[in-house]
């Protein structure tokens, strides 16, 4: 997992301690904040803030699926950072198929470990039929619970 630099106002769920920067740290959730960064270097061993922000353990890639509150709309996208990527959807933040839709409710995810791959899963689901990507989220989630608050 890699350190990953997000704003902290929407993504962590509270404001930030030092009110200043910000910019948040993470290891993966829960999020911490830049004020935490000593916490973080002791966490990953490294014996400084600076060493830490710089550490980049693995870079990952997402494959999604998303729908809406009836799950009658499916929506197939790619990227770096899931949680961030599923907020927008949820808040609308984007203009596009997902605002229009109502898409939110984030149902099935892959990880891959380089962006080329992911491009080519997310091509390659795309391509399918509904009942394919359908049968593809019941293999990991059969009751079609958003899956956003585990991440």
């Amino acid at each position: 997992m890699a350190l990953v630099y997000i704003n902290c106002i929407p993504l962590s769920r509270r404001p930030c301690v030092c009110k200043g920067k910000r910019e948040i740290i993470s290891i993966g959730p829960p999020f911490r904040c830049h004020c935490e960064e000593s916490d973080l270097s002791l966490m990953l061993g490294t014996g400084s803030a600076i060493s830490a922000r710089m550490q980049v353990v693995n870079k990952q890639y997402y494959v999604y699926i998303m729908t809406n509150k009836r799950d009658t709309v499916l929506y197939v996208g790619v990227t770096n950072d899931l949680v961030r990527r599923a907020y927008e959807h949820k808040q609308k933040l984007a203009d596009g198929f997902t605002r229009k839709y109502n898409i939110g409710k984030l149902v099935y995810y892959e990880v891959l470990e380089d962006a080329e791959n992911a491009i080519l899963r997310e091509k390659q689901i795309k391509a399918g039929s509904r009942q394919k990507k359908v049968q593809l989220v019941n293999s990991m989630n059969e009751e079609w619970r958003d899956l956003y608050d585990e991440l």
